[in-house]
């Protein structure tokens, strides 16, 4: 009898189950986020490749075989054309040069190197206007909506890529713009999740395995994109835009499936979850949004720090992502297979770091081995003074490849340690606004990502000597070097006043709460 009677207690859960899978809510955010992340990196260093086989380098005469570094031979097919050992370097570049001519003719587009800047660039500026106010409009909205609104615009965008650069440079740049203000509001969305689902401790690890989206997208990106762009499928370089966009409107399909912005408004969270989460995130006005207190906003300490770590970080990311496949084809002369495996190399290293650091971070701030205070100082100190010692190395040994290469990795990888620094402080500072702090952070990476590639475009279109690319560092150095004291004077890891200011402040949101979240709030 208790038998049977256990089997009818289990009915109603053995039938739910057929109509909804049973995965844990947190753990289905954190992977799609993570993969949401990777696909929209995807959809935007995958230019940084494709430009490579796009344009022809017979178009611009800045761009030649003397920005090799001396005695450089270039990495290209080489069982094409095999250097005589009694030639000079320069005459062995001339021999490659003549066994390839077919490279250059495969090209559709001639830029030069500012023009090529530009394109690059564009991006970001679309990407700096929305992120600004992305994480307002999604802490009014919900996080689930707006950022599926960005994914899908992006990654149809990103479809319609070929058919503009073929149009005209300037529709290519637009379709770009536009594309970056698509994706501009994604993250910021995503934060604003982070901080209604996962409690103080446990953002270092989540927010990281979100954010280790972007280094798996970089490798992915830069990866597939060379093999892509260096194939005849779909035309080759086209089909490096079509294949991300399709995987965006995948995603996103998903996303909205299964996704909720609150666990307020999710209809199966478990009673337990909820009540542990309400009962651990007093700082946070589930069903209300807090106006924005601008003027506790600017005279905040803790946020400048922020934005100081968030410029210089992004300024070197940046320089790095969109910049390493032009510098490792000028200065060490890979081509575009080898190129973009190399290009994806230092994306791999930071992912897999960012990952080990995390773990690290949150097993000592658990155990109460150091403050969450110290875990954003060590992270951010590993984040850019690491990389700026790397820089500093690559500056004085650029024309040795190995060493050259091996460092820029390094710097890269160390770099994956932001995850667990000021990528988390919009959280511990406001959960309650962190989506518009990360919207406000991110327009000011945004700033750096329109500056990086102009600046470098300038100078190496400018500077016709592999010196072009150690300026080019040395800006990053200084950066890091500034921005990374800033960050450690100014930080803090405690929720300010201004997160809950008075009650004049606080204005409803248009949420609407499933009827099974405001039974576990009453239970």
């Amino acid at each position: 009898m208790s038998t049977t009677h256990d089997a009818n207690e289990r009915t109603p859960a053995l039938n739910s189950t057929r109509i909804r899978l049973r995965i844990r809510p947190r753990h289905t955010l954190a992977l799609l986020g993570c993969l949401g992340t990777a696909i929209s990196y995807c959809q935007r260093v995958n230019l940084s490749v494709a430009i490579v086989a796009m344009v022809s380098h017979n178009a611009d005469n800045s761009t030649n075989m003397t920005y090799l570094c001396p005695n450089t031979t270039p990495h290209s097919r080489m069982i094409h054309a095999v250097p005589d050992l009694d030639t000079s370097p320069s005459e062995d570049r001339a021999a490659v040069a003549k066994a390839m001519p077919q490279e250059d003719g495969a090209k559709e587009f001639s830029w030069d190197k500012w023009t090529q800047g530009i394109v690059l660039g564009s991006f970001y500026w679309g990407y700096a206007v929305t992120s600004l106010f992305g994480g307002r409009i999604s802490e009014y909205l919900g996080g689930k909506t707006v950022t599926g609104l960005g994914m899908f615009s992006a990654s149809f965008l990103s479809l319609i890529t070929p058919l503009a650069a073929r149009a005209s440079v300037q529709a290519l740049i637009t379709c770009r713009i536009f594309l970056g203000s698509a994706q501009g509001i994604v993250v910021p969305a995503m934060n604003t999740i982070l901080a209604s689902w996962f409690l103080p401790l446990e953002r270092s690890k989540y927010t990281t395995i979100v954010i280790s989206g972007c280094p798996m997208g970089a490798v992915v990106g830069m990866t597939v994109s060379g093999w892509l762009a260096d194939s005849s499928f779909l035309g080759g370089w086209p089909s490096v835009f079509y294949c991300f966009g399709a995987a965006g409107i995948v995603w996103g399909m998903v996303w909205c499936l299964l996704v909720h912005s609150h666990p307020d408004d999710h209809p199966d969270i478990s009673p337990e979850l909820h009540r542990r989460l309400r009962d651990n995130q007093d700082s946070i006005k589930g069903t209300e949004v807090v106006a924005i207190p601008w003027m506790s906003l600017v005279s905040s300490l803790p946020l400048w720090g922020v934005i100081m770590a968030s410029l210089g970080s992004d300024y070197g990311f940046y320089t790095l992502m969109a910049e390493l496949p032009t510098y490792l084809n000028d200065v060490h002369g890979f081509d575009l297979t080898s190129n973009a495996m190399l290009s994806a190399l230092p994306c791999l290293l930071m992912l897999l770091w960012s990952l080990v650091w995390a773990a690290l971070m949150h097993t000592l701030s658990l155990r109460d081995i150091v403050s969450l205070v110290t875990v954003r100082r060590l992270s951010m100190a590993t984040a850019l003074y690491g990389p700026m010692l790397a820089l500093l190395v690559v500056v004085f040994v650029q024309c040795n490849t190995v060493v050259a290469v091996c460092m820029i990795c390094l710097a890269v990888m160390l770099s994956g340690s932001a995850t667990s620094g000021y990528l988390c402080s919009h959280q511990d500072l406001a959960p309650n606004l962190a989506g518009t702090l990360m919207g406000l952070t991110n327009t000011v990476g945004a700033l750096a990502g329109i500056a990086s590639p102009a600046i470098t475009g300038y100078i190496v279109g400018e500077i016709k000597t592999e010196w072009a690319w150690r300026i080019v560092f040395l800006i990053s150095v200084g950066l890091f070097l500034v921005t990374c004291t800033f960050y450690l004077l100014l930080i803090a890891a405690s929720v300010q006043p201004w997160n809950d200011p008075p009650g004049f402040y606080r204005v409803r949101l248009r949420h609407h709460e499933a009827p099974a979240a405001r039974r576990h709030v009453a239970d």
